[in-house]
């Protein structure tokens, strides 16, 4: 059983920085685009931040850019998400996914199949 495990969250005042980290365990992650999403209280969830297999080829909601940047180390296996200024508005639960159903894909996924259980994130003002 493929796992996503986030960590790095907790509570930061507005202009702080958090990098969250997400490791999968029972697989390799460095073939497949992995996803960063957010869940803010009484909101659907929403994608944050994505990154292709090679680490080559970024993408960002418009309300994080400049601000967070999501990277990837294949040799650790493991997904980040840089985090600076954060403002209150960036408060929610994080959550990792993966698209493991499509190796060396050509083009960001539109769907994710594998999800982490999330870690929060709250930014005081």
């Amino acid at each position: 059983q493929v796992q996503l495990v986030e960590s790095g969250g907790g509570l930061v005042q507005a202009g702080g920085s958090l990098r969250l980290s997400c490791a999968a365990s029972e697989r390799t992650v460095y073939a497949y685009y992995m996803a960063w999403f957010r869940q803010a209280p009484g909101k659907e969830r929403e994608f944050v931040a994505a990154i292709s297999w090679s680490g080559g080829s970024t993408r960002y909601v418009d309300s994080v850019k400049g601000r967070f940047t999501i990277s990837r180390d294949n040799p650790k296996n493991t997904v980040y998400l840089q985090m600076d200024n954060l403002k209150p508005e960036d408060t929610g639960d994080y959550y990792c996914a993966a698209d493991f159903q499509h190796p060396y894909r050509t083009g960001f996924p539109i769907e994710y199949d594998q999800w982490g259980q999330g870690t929060p994130v709250t930014v005081s003002s």
